[in-house]
């Protein structure tokens, strides 16, 4: 049963909030063990191109437009030669193509003239490109490089603060805060779990705390439903290996009872 931490509690000393930190996260690896980066690409141009697409848009609707966009321009010169209203047409269903279409044209023409045409790997580089920050940045150095790099997006911004692992709103102080709690070697697919984890069920508005694996160590535990049918209702997207079923079995409404007496475990 998950408890709520009281509102006289004292607060958690560094080392036991590094330990829960470590917790989640590795229930989040087991209940995510497929997570990977949701933009689809071949090489660090195309990642690079897609991540800057992805601003205000989904990874869907990027994953859509991005075959015929790289057919058209596959790599770095040929975007840089592009004509800017084609490019627009092309990149018009991310939304915000002009502005978008303006960055990836300056990006190209940079990486052509200071970089040979080559998706530079370090960050201190990849921020001076237009249209890139330290998202961006990180997304492409842990998913098409291997280096580590926590990606702070909305959706880790959010869990992290509801972790009580940082109270900042600015992304840079976030990204540094997570950093102090896990090892390089986690960063990367720490990222993808906790944006997984955030686009399906802790969402902005109404977190299905119900349903949450997370439910007994999250300090932020009933900020959202917490009734685990109606929670289940909540869930979006694909679920862990065993969990569609569960799920399938509510939007069919099923009762408590029945649930508990087919041997799901419901919780409090």
């Amino acid at each position: 049963m998950a408890r709520k931490v009281s509102a006289g509690a004292p607060d958690p000393t560094p080392l036991a909030v590094k330990r829960r930190a470590r917790r989640i996260h590795r229930t989040l690896a087991a209940e995510y063990p497929y997570a990977v980066a949701e933009l689809d690409f071949t090489n660090p141009f195309e990642l690079l191109v897609a991540t800057v697409l992805s601003a205000q848009t989904t990874d869907v609707r990027v994953n859509l437009t991005t075959p015929a966009l790289f057919a058209r321009y596959p790599d770095a010169r040929s975007l840089a030669e592009a004509d800017e209203a084609a490019l627009q047409e092309l990149i018009r269903p991310t939304g915000f193509f002009r502005a978008k279409a303006k960055s990836l044209l300056a990006l190209s023409n940079r990486l052509v003239d200071e970089f040979d045409s080559v998706v530079p790997a370090r960050i201190e580089d990849l921020v001076t490109l237009p249209g890139v920050g330290r998202k961006t940045a990180n997304v492409v150095l842990g998913n098409a490089f291997g280096i580590p790099g926590i990606t702070v997006d909305t959706h880790f911004g959010r869990l992290a603060r509801r972790f009580r692992w940082t109270g900042s709103d600015d992304a840079v102080k976030v990204e540094a805060d997570v950093a102090r709690l896990f090892d390089p070697q986690d960063w990367t697919m720490l990222s993808h779990h906790v944006v997984f984890h955030g686009r399906r069920v802790c969402h902005s508005r109404k977190p299905a705390c119900g349903a949450c694996p997370l439910a007994a160590l999250c300090p932020a535990y009933g900020e959202g439903e917490v009734d685990p049918v109606k929670a289940a209702r909540l869930l979006k997207y694909e679920l862990a290996p065993g969990r569609e079923e569960l799920l399938q079995l509510m939007r069919d409404g099923a009762t408590r009872r029945e649930l508990q007496a087919a041997g799901y475990s419901l919780g409090a």
